[in-house]
C-alpha cells in the first residue's frame, strides 16, 4: 500500500499569502495531502473559506478553538504531516519559530512538531537584510529547518531586492525532495 504523502502548510500574513493558493493546487494535483493553517494576519489577505475549498478540507486559525483544541488540535496538526511548508513566512512568524513563542496556532503547531519544515520567508529586502531576522534565519537553519528563497524583483511596496517569496513551482519541488 503506498502512502500519501501529507503536508501541513502554514500561510502567514503578507501580500504573498495569495501565492500560496497556486501551491495548494500544486500540492493537491500530484496527490499530496494538504491541510492549511492560517495566522491571523494571513485572513487580512487570503479568506478560510478559498483556502478550504483549494485544499478540500477545513482550514484551522484559532489556537483556542473550542472544538479542535479538546482533541490537542495544535499537537495533531503537528504530528500527522510527513513535512511542514510555511509559505509565505513572515518576518514575524520566523522571529517567533527561532525563538520558541508560541502565541497563536502556527507558532504553536511549529514548536509542537517533530516534523521537517520547509520555510519560503516573504518581507521587504530592508527587513530581510536586517540583522535581527538574519540572526532569526541562522537558529532555524541550525535548528533543521530548510529554506526556499526569497528571489529577488519587484516587491509589493515599490521596491525592488530580495524579499519576494518564491514561485510556488520552486516550492513544490523542494516538497518533492
Amino acid at each position: 500500500m503506498t502512502h500519501t504523502k501529507r503536508v501541513l502548510l502554514i500561510i502567514s500574513g503578507g501580500i504573498a499569502a495569495y501565492k500560496s493558493l497556486t501551491l495548494i493546487r500544486r500540492l493537491r494535483e500530484h496527490e499530496i495531502a494538504v491541510r492549511c493553517v492560517l495566522s491571523k494576519a494571513a485572513t487580512q489577505f487570503v479568506t478560510p473559506l478559498t483556502v478550504g475549498a483549494l485544499s478540500g478540507g477545513k482550514t484551522y486559525t484559532e489556537l483556542f478553538s473550542l472544538t479542535d483544541e479538546q482533541e490537542m488540535g495544535h499537537i495533531r496538526l503537528s504530528r500527522e504531516a510527513d513535512l511542514i511548508v510555511v509559505a509565505p513566512a513572515s518576518a514575524d512568524l520566523i522571529a517567533k519559530a527561532a525563538n520558541g513563542l508560541a502565541d497563536d496556532l502556527a507558532s504553536t503547531v511549529l514548536l509542537a512538531t517533530d516534523k521537517p519544515v520547509l520555510m519560503a520567508p516573504s518581507m521587504n529586502t530592508v527587513m530581510w537584510h536586517h540583522p535581527a531576522t538574519q540572526r532569526n534565519l541562522s537558529a532555524l537553519a541550525k535548528d533543521g529547518v530548510r529554506f526556499v528563497g526569497p528571489s529577488e524583483g519587484d516587491l509589493a511596496c515599490g521596491e525592488v531586492g530580495p524579499g519576494r517569496v518564491s514561485d510556488p513551482d520552486e516550492i513544490f519541488a523542494m516538497v518533492e525532495k
